[in-house]
């Protein structure tokens, strides 16, 4: 078993062996099925390919890990492998190249979302200094109509000299969430590969009161009839559970606009005012889970965040 760089021609294999996994620990009856239309392979290869590897048995794909970097923050994921190899250390080579992009990345807060009731999974990672957190919610509601939000922009609706302010302003507002948090990776990627577009909400003074990076349909990591926030947050402090209706509202409307009938999100359960909304707004989940951090602190999953994401 060797661990080198996921390569262009490795990312078919690379998803069947994704899904499978998934599929198999899961026991839905056709594994290899698993996620439907949703590409989380190919996506996160495509976004950073020097942050991608895969575990090799005689030169064949067995496996394959994903690291991404949020600015201050990194996490990584899906970590799969070929089930018949289950439990003989190959996730555990597949962990060292990821951690060793976050060291040469410098991020200071690390996580991952993995199953909160299997002991193995929880185990691995701790083993790198990670502990779990709080549930994640991954919800899902169905969206038939969305009104028109004001001061509502789409990155993809910019101009090519636009988009660098609107990157820096995002920016701004990622940082007053966390401390060195971006997102200009994951607008970028999204815009390069088609995948989806970027919520922006004009706020006063030419600062952005929110935005959400959502992944649209077949292809992306959301899916046939899907849009899937991958990441949103508005700006903290009073005011902000406004702002966070509003960025929903915004969601709900890019999803009819792509002619799309679900609207999946992620919050973390320690975000309780913001979990409690999408509650009350009809989101419901599908899939749970667990954060894992690194150092073992909450980051910007906290009771005053209103900010949407998984790490899956």
């Amino acid at each position: 078993m060797s661990v080198r760089p996921l390569v262009e021609p490795d990312l078919d294999r690379a998803d069947e062996v994704f899904r499978v996994a998934f599929g198999t620990f899961l026991g839905v009856p056709e594994p290899e099925r698993f996620f439907g239309t949703a590409d989380y392979v190919r996506t996160r290869w495509a976004a950073d390919p020097h942050a991608a590897f895969a575990a090799t048995v005689e030169g064949e794909v067995v496996g394959s890990n994903f690291a991404a970097n949020w600015g201050s923050v990194g996490y990584f994921g899906p970590l799969t492998v070929r089930p018949d190899l289950w439990d003989q250390g190959i996730g555990r080579h597949l962990m060292e190249p990821v951690m060793a992009c976050f060291d040469t990345w410098e991020n200071r807060h690390l996580g991952l979302f993995t199953f909160s009731h299997s002991p193995k999974h929880l185990e691995l990672y701790r083993r790198y200094g990670f502990w779990p957190r709080f549930l994640t919610a991954i919800m899902k509601k169905q969206v038939a109509a969305g009104a028109a939000v004001p001061g509502r922009v789409l990155y993809g609706g910019l101009t090519a000299a636009e988009q660098p302010d609107a990157l820096s302003l995002s920016r701004a507002l990622t940082e007053s969430v966390y401390d060195g948090l971006s997102l200009e990776r994951e607008i970028m990627a999204t815009q390069a590969q088609g995948l989806g577009d970027t919520v922006l909400l004009e706020g006063a003074d030419s600062d952005l009161d929110g935005l959400a990076v959502c992944h649209c349909g077949a292809g992306s990591e959301a899916g046939e009839d899907v849009c899937f926030v991958k990441f949103g947050a508005v700006r903290p402090g009073p005011g902000a559970a406004d702002r966070f209706e509003r960025l929903l509202n915004a969601c709900e409307q890019l999803t009819v606009e792509k002619g799309l009938g679900q609207l999946d999100a992620g919050v973390n359960l320690a975000r309780q005012d913001a979990y409690g909304r999408m509650v009350d707004r009809g989101f419901r989940t599908w899939l749970q889970g667990v954060t894992m951090h690194k150092p073992n602190e909450p980051g910007y999953s906290h009771s005053d965040a209103y900010v949407i994401d998984d790490w899956r």
